[in-house]
């Protein structure tokens, strides 16, 4: 399976299946059609815990990706993780003023472009281009009808 939802918590609220459809278009669109990808879908208080112990940062945060690497046998092609806190994007939405799809959607894009090697925090023009990256498969989302904006 190319994408594989573990819910908990305040993941459990979240509908998984349209967004399983989303991931997997996001998958082919950034080209790792034949990817496999990891998401879990929790709350502030298990995200605070792993921002805490991987980024030495005592706070919930929104999204966070963990790369697989490359100790996995050729034949497996793991992209990586990734966790989204629902309260966080829920929180997010509200201040945004857009729908909780919206800012999942918007995480999840985030996410995996950072699997991808992206990071808006190297530099100011890492941050640019990884913006692009996540424009371009918002754009090709949309017009696949997948999701509006």
């Amino acid at each position: 399976m190319p994408v594989e939802i573990v819910r908990r918590d305040a993941g459990r609220k979240y509908p998984s299946r349209p967004f399983k459809k989303i991931a997997l278009a996001v998958l082919e669109i950034a080209g790792q059609k034949a990817a496999e990808l990891s998401l879990a879908l929790i709350g502030n208080g298990e995200m605070q815990k792993l921002n805490a112990r991987f980024r030495l940062k005592d706070y919930p945060t929104d999204v966070l990706s963990f790369p697989a690497g490359d100790d996995l046998p050729h034949a497996v092609l793991l992209l990586g993780d990734v966790i989204i806190s629902v309260d966080k994007a829920a929180q997010q939405a509200r201040e945004r003023r857009h729908s909780l799809d919206h800012e999942m959607v918007t995480l999840l894009i985030h996410g995996v472009v950072h699997l991808l090697g992206y990071d808006h925090e190297r530099s100011a023009k890492e941050a640019r281009v990884m913006k692009r990256q996540e424009r371009r498969i918002y754009r090709q989302l949309c017009e696949r009808g997948l999701i509006r904006l």
